[in-house]
């Protein structure tokens, strides 16, 4: 018979195997952040809680000044942000966040009629740019596709 082995060893071993990258099975599954940020308090809203459903732990943002701010304080994973106004102010956030980390995904929502931002965006390096509104599924969709996600894994 197979002699078990003691609690604090075992405990080692679990935390041991964690730092090699191999997740403990005991253990919740990282949610990813997400910070949506859109003037338009409907679009924000329903972005929100398709993100929210999915899984996914989102920061909700109607300001882009404030938006601006958060991201130097916090960490997303993704950031989905409305153009703004004509003047575009989601390119300030679009500074910011690559001023903060290269590598976060960030993706524009344009209104239908100001397609021209879209351009703009992916020469700054926006990972994507869509037309608004977008549907609530696209938005999980898109979301999971740049965080390299199927909807199982994001929760």
């Amino acid at each position: 018979m197979k002699k078990e082995r003691p609690r604090k060893e075992k405990e080692r071993l679990q935390q041991k195997t964690a730092g090699a990258g191999t997740r403990i099975a005991s253990s919740p599954p990282t949610r990813r952040r997400i910070l949506v940020i859109d003037d338009d308090l409907e679009d924000l809203l329903r972005y929100s809680a398709i993100l929210q459903h999915e899984g996914y732990e989102v920061r909700s943002i109607a300001s882009h000044k404030e938006a601006d701010n958060c991201i130097s304080r916090e960490k997303f994973d993704l950031i989905i942000v409305s153009q703004g106004t004509a003047a575009f102010e989601g390119r300030s956030i679009l500074a910011r966040a690559f001023e903060r980390n290269q590598r976060v995904p960030v993706i524009v929502l344009s209104r239908s009629s100001d397609t021209d931002y879209c351009p703009e965006a992916m020469q700054m390096g926006a990972a994507d740019c869509r037309k608004k509104p977008a549907a609530a599924c696209e938005v999980a969709e898109i979301a999971g596709r740049h965080l390299g996600l199927s909807k199982t894994q994001a929760v």
